[in-house]
């Protein structure tokens, strides 16, 4: 059996957290290390993280460089075969979501496992505003500007000591080029789950304004330089328009 460790990274949280750690804690799979790291919240998240605390494995809360230095904690403080990362606005659609994505990873001994998500409006979850459907790879759709949508994918530990955690050169595109260097560079095997795995409330970092979506066209150049990649001259262009229309799929 695969030993899961999910890692939720918190700051002033207290809004949704209480969703995210529901979700985790109500699944079917047993064996899930379940890890939350804090940047030193001054809201009621630390209160909230402890009431739970019988049932959380691992939990820091300390001052932190942003967003992929706290992921990158988590990962260093994992214990589990499978790696998974649940944001504190994000939860499960069911409860039976670790226990398929662990069938998937040994119905296919493959390295990751990604999925399909939801983005839903922040205060009303049934709605959906998008419908972000990954389907299958093929090796090169990266330059077609795919990819997975990163709180889907689900990682074997052995794949991060071997080629690396998140970089922190990057602000809002870290998760692209990890992906990026996994799937597309060091070629590891990857599975799709086909089934929305995750609701994400609305309002994205690299989404939240045209001055945002600039500035992370500009990393994700600098993530394939960074690889000592070339993409196609249309890959940057490809990317931000497969996310619209996915605002027209049904």
């Amino acid at each position: 059996m695969l030993k899961v460790s999910i890692i939720t990274i918190t700051y002033n949280s207290e809004s949704t957290l209480i969703d995210t750690i529901d979700s985790v804690l109500n699944q079917t799979y047993r064996d899930i290390e379940y890890i939350i790291v804090d940047g030193a919240s001054t809201d009621d998240t630390i209160s909230i993280v402890h009431s739970y605390k019988e049932k959380i494995t691992k939990f820091i809360s300390e001052k932190d460089n942003g967003l992929y230095d706290a992921l990158n904690k988590g990962i260093a403080m994992a214990s589990g075969d499978v790696i998974g990362i649940l944001h504190s606005d994000d939860f499960y659609t069911s409860h039976h979501i670790i226990e398929n994505v662990v069938n998937t990873f040994q119905a296919n001994h493959s390295d990751a496992v990604y999925a399909d998500l939801y983005y839903v409006d922040k205060d009303d979850t049934n709605k959906i505003f998008r419908k972000w459907k990954s389907g299958h790879y093929k090796h090169g759709m990266f330059l077609n500007g795919w990819m997975p949508p990163h709180p889907t994918f689900f990682v074997k530990k052995s794949s991060y000591e071997k080629y690396g955690c998140f970089n922190l050169d990057l602000v809002s595109a870290a998760d692209y080029e990890l992906m990026l260097r996994f799937i597309h560079k060091h070629q590891i095997k990857l599975a799709y789950l086909p089934e929305f795995i995750i609701k994400m409330r609305v309002g994205g970092k690299s989404n939240v304004s045209l001055k945002n979506r600039i500035r992370a066209n500009k990393e994700d150049k600098k993530a394939w330089k960074m690889n000592g990649l070339n993409p196609y001259f249309y890959t940057m262009y490809l990317k931000p328009l497969r996310k619209i229309i996915q605002l027209f799929k049904k």
